[in-house]
This record gives C-alpha cells, structure tokens and sequence, in this order.
C-alpha cells in the first residue's frame, strides 16, 4: 500500500477521498481493509456535508473508531469546522486520545492542508486547582489537618496529634497522605487531569484539591494563567477535534452549552448510552445535608446570618425523615411542597447577601474564595428548590428516596432525599446538541427489535429517517459471523421467573452449563443479591473458581477472569456493557432474566404512564425497549474476535414465549437458536476440549 508521503506528491489534499485517507490510517495501525468500516466512513462523510443526522450501527470488530474519526478530521480541516467527539466510558475516551486519534492525524496530515490539531476536554472538577492547592480556597473537610504546616518529606506519622486523626488502622492511605499526594503531584503534572494520577485517590481526597466551575474566580483568580482547566479550554478553541464525555454534552443541553466550543458537527460513540447519561446529568436532590451544608458555608465563609434558612432546614428536615420511599406523578404534597418552597425563599434572600464582591481585597486583588465557595453552595441550592416547588412540575419526576427501602436508594449515607429527573431529555438533545450542529451517532446497539425508531426517538430525533425526516439510519453490519460462531440458548423448559433471586432448577442449570464448558462463564444477573447467591452456590457445587462483582474493584476481577480460562465471573449491570475479554475465558455468557427495569424505578414509570396516556404502549416503549438494549449489550460480551466461539445462555423462558419475546431476540446478535439443553452442553464440552 502507498504510504502518506508518497501519496501526498501525487495527491491534491482539497480532493483526497475519505477512503484514500482511512486506507493510510489503517496501514499505519497494521490492519486491513474493513468493507463494514469503509461503508460507516463515507455515510459519515457524507452526512456531515449534507448536514443531515446519522445513526450507524457497527458491530464489534468493525473499527468504527477509525471509522469516524478520519472523516471528521478531513472536515474539520477542509471546511475549518470544529467537531465534537464523545465517548461514554473512560476506557473508550482513553484509546480515542491516546491511541486512534494521534495514529489518524499523523497518517492524514500529509494529505491535508494542514496537520489536524485536537484537544481533550472534560469537567471543571476533573483538573486539579492550583490556587486551592496553594491554599487560596479554605479546605472542604474541616477535620484534615492544615498540610502547609508539614515540612517537605514529613508525613501523619512525624505529627502524633495528626497521626492518630489521618491514619486509618488497616495501614491504608489517609486523607493526609492522599492529600500529599496530590500536593507532591501539582508540581509535577503538566496536564492536571485527574486521570493522568495513577494509583488514582478517592473523591473525598480529590475535592481537597479541585474545585468546581461556579466555585471557580475566573478572570480574579491570581493563577489564571497557570490554570488546567483554562489551559484545557484554551486548547479546545484553538483545535479542530476535541475530544470529550457524555457527562459534558449532559451539562452542555441542561443548561450551559458554553462548557463547549463552538463546532458543526457532533460525533457521539456509544451513543446507546447518551439518554441516560443527560437524564443523569439533569437529576437533582435535595436533604437535610446539602441545606445545612450551604447554610454553613455561608456562616463559615462568608460571615452571613442564616437564621431564616436554618428554621427552613429545620421544618424541611422534620417532614423528608417522615416522609414515605414513594414518587409524586402530580407534584410534591403540598407540606412538603411548602416546606421546600420556604427552603427556596431563605436561600434566594441569603443570595443577596452572600457575594465575593461584597468583600474584595485591596488594589483589586482575587476574589474571596471561601465567599465563592459559600455563593456556589446557596446559589445551587436555590436552583434545586425552586425547580422542586415551582407550580406546574410536569415536566419532572419528582420521588423520595430513603435508605436501602425503595426507589432511588442506596446512597449509603443514612440520608433522605427528594429527587428531581426531566420526565423526557429527547427534546433536550434536540435543541441542546442538534440546533446547530450536525450530529453522528455510532454504536454496536442501534436497532431495537430491528429499528433505529426507538433510538432516534430517545436522541430527539423523529421517526421518518428513511422516508425524508432529517436523518438516516445505517447499519454497516459486523465482521463476525453470528450464526457460525456462536449459540443463543433459551432455556424454555424452566419456570418463568419470580421475586426470589434464584431457584433450584436455575442454580441446577447454571451449574450443568458451567460444568460443561469447564469455566470461562461470565454471569450477568438482573440485581446484586441474584449474583451472590448464584455464585455462593456454585463455589459449593463446583470445583471451578467463581468470582463475584464485590469481591475487589472491578477491573481487577475481569483481569483475573481473562487470565485464568477456568474462573467464573459473576455480577450485575457493570459487567453487562464494556466487558472486553476475548478469547478462551469467556465461552459462555449466562443472563438469568429478561433485563426490564425495576418495577419501582420512578423515572422509567413515569415515562410509562406518559406514552400510556399519549395512547402508546408504555410497556413496549419503555420496558421492553430497556431490556432489548441490555440483551443486546450483554449478548455483545461473547464474541469480541473473528475466532471466539461460545454460546450465550438466557435462563429465561419468556425470550421464546411471550409475544414481546422475538423484538427483543432482534436485538441481539444474529447466533444460531436452540432450546434444547443437551445440545448446547454438547457444544459447550466440544469448545472446552
């Protein structure tokens, strides 16, 4: 194959094809020629020029990284247009930006005017600050000891009083030493990204050291120029391809789309995953805590009386610890509602009173960041009560979550809280993302029961895409051979599920599978309790190791589970999407029920009852459309590689009996069908050996 130089004599760069460069792009990474890669690089390019939307679902092994990113680097550049890439995991963002985004700028480059310049960007709370860590902001937690006073190489342990406070018993790093850490750690990084540590530190640790935007001085902050954050935004106006998460397009179609630079075109990769991750982005709560966490910031910090938020946190406090684990489809109960209305009141009065300007130092000097601090706190506050007690919430979801009981638990704290979710987010991509700018959206699970509808309906994208709407729906199919290379067995013959975590027949079947492939099972189970259960019972049964998600930090257990071919690795929704363990480790996939949402999921019920009452099945809409994504996604975790074999085992007899039962077997990958048990074991043992 030519190389880029030799190519580039011969080549005008403005006619350069998108085929010509991902052909450079992917001799320079080794490969060769994907016809399902080629097809996503000229839909991609072509959708950009006409402006119109795109959906292209391509399946593992296509290469659709290469796939986008070489045709948005040709546009970019061409028309000096910015675009946006966003990926949804930080695994994904790490290989885009270290790995196929450098490997495509440097193999195009010679074929383009200019080289491509490209930039990462994530969250303000992502990069350290350095005024906070000079001590110009007053520490979060007020328990850590005051580090600046420690000589340099000194630790807890020179400081008895400080010891015996930071240094847990386990021999573990302490706050004070993580906080070290990270003070050791600002004189050396060039980046200040939170990923760039490694070990990395926990939360706690890491707010010791940044700061979020509304806490941020900005243009007053005596270490501008010095600044990660604007360092990292600088970058992003000045490159053609910026890099970024989900997390930040969430922010962006909230409510700040200056978090973003100016661009035309957006590219989002795992683009399944964009609705739930502007849900989670637009979700706010409210507890006793975060009132009274305000209200001292404002004491504290900016020296600001608080008497009338106190007696609202007070009354707030009464009623949420009595208050039922329950949604409000018609808005908060009217005490309730009252007492956050009074919440809401006491904090835009104490707003006008708690302001950094209020106190500015001689000669025009920064601003008081323990005031900054205190106004972030009271300001957001007031947003999150207004939002909760205004007139008409139809538009929301509203809930009460307690502690371990009922929807929207397991913070793990011992807190109440009221939550607030947007009911819908398509017209929030819609206006937020799509207004403007064209949008490409990429996954190995686009079609649903064999259709982009229900995906593009979730992207606020209408449901005409092949008959003249404003956008258009591709699938460039997949390298692996489905049918040849892997099983779907429904396990028919056993009872449909219920409300225990596991039965006897089902332990009795995961246990005749597993034996029969000799290990290499990965279980994805419905809840965290049906997965410790069918792993407790296994390790008794079996004489093959079984891991279960809990038993240490995730990546250490899939590593575990990808080195030894005779582990099991059993867990829930972590395991379902982004697992990546080719090879003979993984031969059987288990899923034990049909993954449909909880029943008290108060977002995904509200959205039922809203397409019940517009006169559309709610069930199918929502439910079925849930479970026929995470169907796909876990059958996904099999077959990584042109040569993996395996069967996926759903111990579910609904897959095959219930009417819904063929929209959600659309949805996963075309494997050859079976319900008979002794075939599949059959085939399991023949793999095995």
């Amino acid at each position: 194959m030519t190389t880029a130089p030799d190519a580039a004599e011969h080549a005008d760069a403005e006619v350069a094809s998108v085929e010509a460069l991902l052909d450079l792009a992917v001799a320079r990474l080794g490969g060769g020629r994907r016809d399902g890669q080629h097809r996503m690089a000229v839909e991609v390019d072509s959708a950009i020029d006409s402006g119109r939307h795109l959906l292209v679902q391509a399946g593992t092994g296509t290469g659709k990284s290469l796939g986008y990113l070489v045709p948005a680097v040709r546009h970019a550049v061409l028309a000096d247009e910015r675009v946006i890439v966003s990926t949804a995991t930080l695994a994904l963002q790490r290989q885009v930006v270290t790995r196929d985004l450098p490997l495509v700028a440097d193999a195009v480059a010679p074929l383009l005017p200019r080289p491509p310049k490209v930039a990462l960007l994530k969250g303000w709370h992502n990069y350290l600050c350095l005024h906070k860590v000079g001590g110009g902001f007053p520490a979060d937690d007020a328990t850590l000891f005051d580090l600046s006073g420690l000589a340099p190489g000194e630790s807890a342990a020179d400081h008895p009083a400080e010891g015996r406070r930071g240094r847990r018993e386990d021999g573990a790093a302490s706050l004070a030493d993580q906080v070290r850490l990270l003070h050791t750690w600002a004189q050396e990084t060039e980046t200040g990204d939170r990923d760039d540590l490694v070990p990395g530190v926990p939360d706690r640790a890491w707010r010791q050291v940044s700061v979020t935007s509304l806490e941020c001085l900005g243009q007053r902050c005596p270490l501008l120029a010095e600044c990660f954050p604007e360092r990292a935004r600088a970058a992003a106006r000045e490159a053609d391809v910026v890099v970024t998460n989900h997390a930040m397009l969430g922010i962006a179609v909230s409510g700040s789309p200056h978090v973003l630079p100016e661009h035309g075109v957006v590219v989002v990769d795992e683009a399944h995953e964009l609705a739930d991750r502007v849900t989670s982005a637009a979700t706010v709560d409210l507890s006793l805590t975060s009132v009274e966490h305000a209200a001292r910031l404002a004491r504290r910090h900016a020296g600001a009386e608080t008497t009338q938020l106190d007696a609202a946190a007070q009354a707030f406090g009464s009623l949420i610890a009595q208050a039922a684990a329950s949604a409000f489809p018609l808005g908060l109960p009217e005490e309730l509602r009252t007492a956050v209305g009074a919440v809401r009141d006491a904090a835009r009065e104490l707003l006008t009173r708690v302001k950094p300007d209020a106190t500015p130092k001689d000669g025009g000097a920064p601003l008081d960041a323990g005031a900054k601090m205190a106004q972030s706190a009271v300001l957001q506050l007031f947003e999150v009560a207004e939002r909760m007690a205004a007139e008409d919430t139809s538009s929301d979801v509203l809930w009460c979550a307690r502690p371990g009981d009922g929807p929207g638990s397991g913070w793990g704290d011992g807190v109440s809280r009221l939550h607030a979710a947007p009911l819908h987010v398509a017209g929030l991509i819609r206006a937020g993302l799509l207004a403007e700018a064209t949008g490409v959206f990429t996954s190995a699970t686009l079609t649903l029961g064999g259709r982009f509808d229900a995906v593009a309906g979730s992207l606020g994208l209408g449901r005409d895409g092949d008959d003249g709407g404003d956008w258009t729906g591709v699938d460039v199919g997949s390298p692996f051979d489905y049918p040849r290379q892997g099983i779907l067995y429904v396990a028919r013959h056993l009872p449909a599920p219920g409300r225990e975590p596991t039965t006897d027949a089902q332990l009795d079947e995961i246990a005749g599978l597993i034996e029969a492939a000799g290990g290499r099972t990965l279980g994805l189970f419905s809840s965290r309790r049906a997965a410790g259960a069918a792993a407790e019972a296994m390790r008794e049964r079996l004489d093959v190791p079984v891991l279960a998600q809990g038993d240490d930090q995730l990546p250490t257990l899939v590593r575990q589970f990808a080195h030894d071919p005779a582990t099991c690795l059993f867990g829930t929704l972590s395991l379902w999407q982004g697992v990546d363990v080719p090879g003979p480790s993984c031969r059987l996939v288990l899923i034990d029920r049909i993954p449909f949402p909880r029943p008290d999921d108060p977002v995904r019920s509200a959205r039922t009852r809203a397409v019940e009452r517009a006169g559309g099945n709610g069930f199918m809409q929502v439910s079925a459309t849930h479970a026929a994504l995470l169907l796909a996604q876990g059958a996904g975790r099999l077959i990584r590689t042109a040569q993996d074999r395996g069967v996926v085992a759903v111990l579910d007899p609904r897959l095959a009996t219930a009417r819904y039962g063929a929209f959600l077997t659309r949805s996963m990958p075309d494997f050859w069908p079976t319900a008979d048990p002794g075939v599949v074991r059959a085939a399991l043992r023949r793999l095995d050996t």
